[in-house]
This record gives structure tokens, C-alpha cells and sequence, in this order.
């Protein structure tokens, strides 16, 4: 059976969030990883009969949503900080679509801070849908309660309580998006809006 592999990231000193609090981080996304991998080869092995076993194989199946997306949302947040801070080009294929569908970038900023700002533990997303060739914000509960269908993620900003509560407390969540975006390498994102759009 072909296995997920777990990445490497080279991620430099980032503003606010801790070196300590990136390595704990790391080690969930290697466990989602490691058990995207043993959900499948538990299916493989309950498929040797799917009838006695179809309870069971419809537990797997469910919660193999849960960690395959934990890692590829996490893949996505992490090459994020990959090679330093780098500031929207103002005049990138990307820039031009936010100021598009928002109106400015100030004004996209500003509502995507406060979609991050959302109570409960989740993601904060911008994905982009090739069918009406433009970006949305997602909400996604957990990280596999919401995922838009077929709307590839651009910019995903992890708003569970593990990221930021180490450095920040549970009350400066809104500091940690805030330093998120200062951390932020546009570079990687306009990589990601480019694959999305093509």
C-alpha cells in the first residue's frame, strides 16, 4: 500500500510563536500522519470482509476525513513560514483577485481576521473555487467540518487552541492571528493560488 509521507519544513524565527511551540506543533502534524496511514491499512485489513466488519470500516472511514485532512491542512500552514516574511506583491495575480472579490486588501485582511476570530477550535481558510473563478472564506469546524468541495486551499490558519495557547494564552488569540500575517511568506501563497487557479 503506497503511504502518506511526512514533510520537513524549514521554518526560520518566526514573530511571537515560540521555537518550543512550532516543535510540539510538528509532532501532531507527524501523528496525523502516522494514523492516516494505520486507518488505511486497518481498511485494507477489514475489507477482507467488509460485511462482518462494515461498522467498524464505516468508524475508519470517518475518521480518516479527520487526519487526512489535519495533515494537508497543516502541510499548508506550515510551508507558509517556509523562507521568512515576504509581503504581498501588490501587483500578483493573487493581489488582483483579492482586491477583486473584496475590494482592497485591507478590506479581505480585515475579514479574514475576523473569520480566525471564529469561537471553537478550527480553521480559518481562503480557498479558491475554479468554477466561479474566485476566493472564499471557510469556516471549518475541527479541520474536516466544512472543507469547500473542490475549492483548493490557498491560505489555511490553524485556530485551534494548540497553536497559539503555549505562547499566547487562550485570550491572545487575536494577537497570534496578528502575528500569523507577520510572519506570513506571500511568496508560498501566491504558489498556492497559482496551482489552485491553473
Amino acid at each position: 500500500m503506497k503511504k502518506f509521507e511526512e514533510q520537513k519544513f524549514n521554518i526560520p524565527e518566526l514573530k511571537g510563536i515560540s521555537k518550543k511551540n512550532i516543535e510540539e506543533h510538528l509532532k501532531l502534524y507527524s501523528g496525523y500522519v502516522k494514523h492516516a496511514n494505520l486507518i488505511l491499512e486497518k481498511i485494507e485489513e477489514y475489507s477482507a470482509d467488509s460485511e462482518k466488519n462494515a461498522y467498524a470500516l464505516g468508524e475508519l472511514q470517518r475518521r480518516f476525513s479527520f487526519e487526512f485532512d489535519g495533515m494537508r491542512n497543516h502541510e499548508c500552514y506550515f510551508r507558509s513560514f517556509e523562507g521568512g516574511p515576504h509581503p504581498l506583491a501588490h501587483k500578483s495575480p493573487l493581489a488582483k483577485v483579492i482586491e477583486s472579490d473584496f475590494g482592497s486588501s485591507d478590506s479581505w485582511l480585515a475579514r479574514f481576521k475576523t473569520l480566525a476570530l471564529t469561537r471553537g477550535i478550527g480553521w480559518a481558510m481562503l480557498a479558491f473555487d475554479p468554477v466561479s473563478k474566485r476566493l472564499i472564506h471557510a469556516w471549518v469546524d475541527e479541520q474536516h467540518l466544512g472543507q469547500l468541495n473542490g475549492a483548493p486551499l490557498v491560505l489555511g490558519l490553524d485556530m485551534w487552541e494548540h497553536a497559539y495557547v503555549a505562547d499566547y494564552q487562550p485570550s491572545g488569540k487575536k494577537q497570534y492571528a496578528e502575528d500569523f500575517f507577520a510572519n506570513l511568506n506571500w511568496k508560498v501563497i501566491e504558489e498556492n493560488f497559482k496551482q489552485a487557479a491553473s
